[in-house]
């Protein structure tokens, strides 16, 4: 039967879910268009990923307003979509994707609805994450996770939202209504995410199968970890655009890190209500940069 119906062999596996590893990141061959290309202006290129011709953005970091530079994030989406459609880019087509999404723009869609439609396409696992001060008229960015190592938070931080304080402050100097508001918001993001650099508790990162000398120390997260455990510092310090459902209870198992907090602190990382059972992994423990150091340094001279 596959001969009769294959008479030229079998056809090659095909998604165009992007979920799926089979899909190849055609943004006009896919489920989810929007999300594709601006996965794609972001740098993400799916394993079996084709050559269109988008340029991704260098450092993987796309602010809403337009900074440094570079244009406002719609207008670069918007570049990205008119590149593959081509010819067949119209105002209805445009019209078509963006009622798709449930937006009357491209500009109100990356602001309100991407972020929270992008966590539940990809199973609250997002890869691209959008920061924001908490302000629609502030300042956001929507950030490449997979290649946000220390040196691209801190340009987040220090450039892109230094830029947007600048620029507020300037305003707010000259009278400007709303630039204080926006000025403060700006500073108060700009000083969690310096915590989240840092990682002290709560802000720090806790990989349950790694010891505690194995524990990032501040913002040096390894993606082999998953995004479950590197995002934590970013939902507790609340700077994501919308609630991404990732929860850091128990999982069965043996729990190296539980270990070394009996080691640090003599007791047990539960409370006194929830006693310890030898079959549990806990996900959400909190150490200390001191801790980490300490118990690095023990495991060296352990070495030596």
């Amino acid at each position: 039967m596959a001969a009769e119906k294959y008479p030229d062999g079998l056809p090659q596996p095909y998604s165009n879910d992007p979920t799926q590893w089979l899909f190849r990141g055609t943004v006009t061959d896919t489920t989810a268009p929007l999300q594709v290309a601006l996965a794609r202006l972001l740098g993400y290129a799916w394993p079996e990923q084709v050559e269109d011709g988008i340029t991704p953005d260098t450092d993987g970091i796309v602010p809403l307003p337009a900074l440094s530079g570079e244009k406002a994030a719609h207008e670069r989406l918007l570049d990205v979509l008119a590149g593959v459609y081509g010819p067949d880019w119209t105002p209805e087509k445009l019209r078509e994707l963006l009622s798709g999404v449930g937006a009357d723009s491209l500009e109100t869609w990356l602001r309100d609805k991407f972020f929270e439609q992008h966590a539940k396409l990809f199973h609250h696992r997002p890869f691209l994450w959008h920061i924001w001060d908490g302000r629609k008229d502030g300042f956001s960015a929507i950030v490449n996770y997979h290649t946000l190592d220390r040196a691209r938070l801190e340009k987040l931080t220090y450039t892109y939202l230094g830029a947007w304080i600048d620029r507020q402050r300037a305003a707010s100097e000259a009278g400007e209504r709303g630039a204080e508001v926006r000025l403060a918001a700006a500073l108060e993001l700009q000083q969690k995410l310096e915590a989240i650099l840092l990682g002290e508790p709560p802000f720090d990162i806790y990989v349950r199968w790694k010891a505690l000398h194995e524990q990032p120390r501040g913002w040096n997260p390894d993606l082999n970890d998953g995004v479950r455990l590197n995002i934590r510092p970013f939902v507790t310090a609340g700077v994501l655009r919308s609630r991404v459902n990732v929860k850091w209870g128990k999982d069965r198992g043996s729990d190296p890190g539980k270990v070394d907090f009996q080691k640090v602190h003599g007791r047990d990382p539960q409370t006194d209500l929830e006693k310890h059972q030898s079959n549990e992994r806990h996900n959400d423990l909190h150490f200390t940069l001191r801790e980490k150091a300490e118990a690095a340094r023990a495991r060296e001279e352990v070495g030596a």
